[in-house]
């Protein structure tokens, strides 16, 4: 579902992505870890269009991100650190509009249900998305990746600011997503999170993607020493 090959991104002499290759299938989460300016956040941007490569390609579903933009996006959602929603607008709202934008029109049930089914709430459906937490604005991102039946899902930094048992909630979200298919791509410096969640994980450091390990494969003290070892 998310494959780059080659991918590279420089600004002037920098080298923000050096020579990425990376596949990722249905159903899989795989987990970026590294510092800041590693690249992982240039990583997802070239996935979204945002920037295009200095040179390689990135394929959403087999179609090249810079070629065809408009179409790749059909396939996928993104949350960011901060959920940008609509503060005025209930939860309810938020979904209604933003899947409408992506060409659905669902009914008032089938809104409740995809906000159930992403665990927010019921009392907070009709509430304005001004009074909500972090955690709450990411469920509603994620009942809105679900409407638009989003084959990819991009995130960077979600569980950033979460208390633990939020954080916990969205791991068990991102797990029942890949049940369905869902092919997920998370930045993260979050090597416990990742290693709880992520099928796989890769440690980038200053644009290389430095090792990809099988997170069932490795436990979280030895993940953390090697990632201290790469950074």
């Amino acid at each position: 579902m998310l494959e780059a090959k080659n991918l590279s991104k420089s600004y002037g002499s920098h080298k923000a992505l050096n020579n990425l290759n990376l596949t990722i299938g249905p159903g899989e989460i795989f987990a970026l870890l590294g510092q800041n300016g590693a690249g992982k956040t240039t990583t997802i941007n070239l996935f979204l269009g945002f920037i295009e490569p200095t040179s390689g390609i990135a394929l959403i579903n087999g179609i090249s991100v810079a070629e065809n933009p408009q179409e790749t996006k059909k396939h996928l959602a993104y949350i960011p650190e901060t959920v940008m929603l609509y503060p005025n607008l209930t939860g309810l709202e938020n979904l209604e509009y933003f899947s409408s934008l992506a060409g659905f029109d669902y009914s008032k049930q089938d809104l409740s249900e995809l906000l159930a089914t992403a665990g927010l709430q019921n009392q907070a459906f009709k509430q304005r998305l001004g009074g909500y937490s972090k955690g709450m604005r990411q469920k509603v991102g994620i009942a809105i990746a679900v409407a638009k039946k989003a084959k990819v899902l991009l995130l960077d930094e979600p569980t950033s600011g979460l208390d633990p048992k939020a954080s916990n909630e969205f791991s068990e979200i991102l797990k029942n997503l890949t049940l369905h298919g869902t092919a997920i791509l998370m930045a993260t410096h979050d090597i416990f999170r990742a290693r709880e969640v992520a099928s796989r994980i890769g440690i980038m450091n200053q644009g290389h993607l430095q090792s990809v390990l099988d997170a069932g494969s490795i436990s979280a003290n030895e993940l953390e020493d090697l990632y201290l070892k790469t950074v």
